[in-house]
């Protein structure tokens, strides 16, 4: 199953760049730029596609509505790239979406980059596929407390990531106390490393009864109805937004160690990971409040964005 994701994704990479190329008409420097690859890798890439006969007379249906979604995605909401992997059912959808970034994060990268992480059940995923798969020497800051989410998992075979972690839980007993630990150098040097690498990434919550917040039990059910009240969408890093991508002032807010969303949005490059119905209104309100700059969804999620359809809870 993994080889076969591994050829989607390349083949959906190589497909990219012959349209980029052939159909935009963008000069070979100017595709790299886009895509964080280098010119003499975008020849490369072109030559194959040729070999493979993707540059044929023309584009194949599936790619085409792909990459016009992607076009379509990256203008409504003033996006630096779009990537659309495929939809499948249940638990494989969500292990398709975080392989899918890991790889498209790895194209990215080079030798000694570091790379910001958030919080929630993706991300991980992404982290611990990205750690498996690339040769490339890479290290992870983390973006929130809580050091659960950035370990190593159970299958993770060979993990290949150096860890920067913030030394406290996500959540705070007190707002008080989360005020003091946010102080602490320790704290302090781990949020500032995280301002300087090269990009970051980051879940969506949906506000559904699956959202990790609830599963992990860090808000109880009582927390999350008093948020839905507030007009509370989703959530990035755990700090909760409406509908308009407004940070949803609580007293959970005050209790958390997180980056908070104004740095977020210093960040160079953010990339949000995320698809679902149950998680379009969350992003969408992403979106709107321009937290990331690339998104990697789903051909379901792709399509229900470009509609602008909501599924409130």
């Amino acid at each position: 199953m993994t080889e076969d994701k591994n050829d989607f994704y390349n083949y959906s990479l190589l497909t990219k760049v012959a349209w980029l190329y052939y159909i935009e008409e963008m000069t070979q420097k100017d595709i790299g730029e886009q895509l964080g690859l280098s010119r003499i890798k975008i020849i490369k890439m072109l030559e194959e596609a040729r070999i493979k006969n993707i540059v044929q007379f023309k584009f194949s249906t599936f790619d085409r509505l792909k990459i016009e979604a992607e076009k379509k995605l990256i203008k409504k909401y003033n996006l630096k790239d779009v990537y659309i992997a495929p939809s499948f059912s249940n638990d494989d959808e969500n292990n398709t979406l975080s392989l899918a970034a890991a790889m498209y994060i790895d194209d990215l990268i080079k030798d000694n980059t570091y790379i910001s992480m958030g919080y929630g059940k993706t991300v991980s995923k992404v982290l611990n596929n990205l750690a498996n798969l690339s040769e490339k020497d890479i290290s992870i800051i983390s973006l929130t407390g809580g050091v659960a989410p950035y370990l190593p998992n159970n299958q993770s075979k060979v993990f290949n990531a150096k860890l920067y972690l913030l030394p406290t839980p996500l959540f705070m007993s007190s707002k008080e106390t989360a005020k003091n630990i946010r102080k602490e150098l320790a704290v302090k040097e781990i949020l500032d490393m995280a301002t300087l690498s090269k990009l970051s990434v980051v879940g969506i919550g949906g506000m559904d009864d699956e959202a990790t917040v609830l599963e992990s039990h860090i808000l109880n059910n009582n927390d999350f109805i008093k948020l839905k009240m507030q007009g509370a969408v989703g959530d990035i890093l755990m700090h909760f937004i409406d509908s308009n991508g407004n940070l949803v002032q609580s007293e959970i807010e005050e209790k958390l160690v997180s980056t908070n969303l104004d740095d977020l949005k210093t960040h160079e490059n953010v990339i949000g990971v995320a698809a679902g119905r149950e998680k379009i209104t969350a992003i969408k309100a992403a979106l709107i409040g321009k937290y990331i700059h690339t998104l990697i969804t789903d051909e379901e999620t792709a399509q229900l964005l470009i509609k602008g359809e909501n599924f409130d809870e």
